[in-house]
């Protein structure tokens, strides 16, 4: 069993008030290597002032680690299969609607992948797609919720 951890860390500038809600949501987060993100509600859920557009913010955060899983586990498994990628690029996105029990919900996430291949080991369409189903099927990620993934890929 592996453990995961992460700090967020929010408190209330001085001078704002806490109790009629016109509180700034920007917050840190803290992980294990050093790294610190700078973080915020989306706009599209608390408005600005109150979120910071320029933070990242937990919806993103959601749809980048589900695509980076799925490339990290592309990227090994087409490796293994002696396929050589020169560049990944994915520009993926989340939809957050009502789910089945009527509560907002991320409730679609569709990966875009673009894939460069070196000439010599450049698969057929039909292999890039396998290759992605296989991603998907072993990335913990997506593995661990229920919005539907959807993977559309390009062969560059």
């Amino acid at each position: 069993m592996s453990k995961y951890t992460a700090k967020v860390i929010w408190s209330l500038p001085q001078g704002e008030s806490f109790l009629d809600n016109t509180y700034s949501r920007g917050h840190r987060w803290q992980f294990d290597g050093g790294i610190e993100v700078m973080a915020s509600s989306s706009p599209q859920v608390v408005p600005i002032p109150y979120s910071v557009s320029e933070y990242v913010d937990p919806e993103e955060a959601f749809v980048a680690s589900v695509s980076s899983c799925h490339m990290l586990w592309f990227l090994a498994l087409a490796s293994k299969a002696g396929l050589e990628i020169s560049a990944y690029h994915d520009h993926a996105q989340g939809v957050m609607a009502k789910n089945q029990a009527g509560k907002l919900a991320m409730t679609e996430i569709t990966l875009f992948p673009e894939v460069k291949f070196a000439d010599h080991t450049t698969p057929s369409q039909q292999q890039l797609d396998a290759l992605h189903e296989k991603a998907h099927s072993q990335c913990f990620i997506a593995n661990s919720i229920l919005t539907e993934v959807r993977v559309v890929s390009t062969l560059t």
